[in-house]
């Protein structure tokens, strides 16, 4: 079925225009560009799995086919090295700690700590911390942020 006499049918593909040329993708190629398009972005989210916060973080990469790394806190936690790296990025420990967790009364003894008391308290007692934590390489957030997860993009 063609447009006209001398114009021939072209399946249905996307056009994508680069320096005054046109290019035809087919469905496939298309797709092959959009999976690659996070691919350089190594995205890992921290939370627990019935945080609605979490989900949310979630389902903002999966509508954007960012690949993800999920890590439950309850099953396994952040390691020594992830904690600093995430409460540098996030500007210091007292940015990861969720004033309204569950364990009010470790979040009140955490206040008064020093400062390498209050890290080695918080990576024992990792049920205290805002969630999710979402690590892009060296950069980090804590708390649901889309707006500075579209920067990385």
């Amino acid at each position: 079925m063609g447009l006209g006499p001398n114009v021939p049918f072209v399946p249905q593909t996307t056009t994508k225009s680069y320096t005054g040329g046109i290019v035809f993708l087919s469905y496939s190629q298309e797709k092959h560009l959009l999976d690659r398009k996070g691919s350089n972005m190594n995205i890992q989210i921290f939370g627990t799995k019935k945080s609605f916060d979490t989900k949310k973080a979630q389902r903002y990469f999966k509508e954007r086919r960012v690949k993800f790394q999920f890590v439950d806190l309850k099953e396994k936690g952040l390691s020594k090295g992830e904690l600093e790296s995430v409460a540098r990025a996030a500007g210091g420990i007292d940015a990861l700690i969720d004033p309204s967790a569950k364990d009010a009364d470790t979040v009140a003894l955490v206040q008064y700590l020093g400062a390498d008391q209050k890290f080695d308290k918080v990576l024992e007692n990792q049920q205290i911390l805002r969630e999710p934590i979402v690590r892009n390489g060296r950069q980090a957030t804590v708390g649901y942020q889309p707006d500075m997860w579209k920067g990385w993009e």
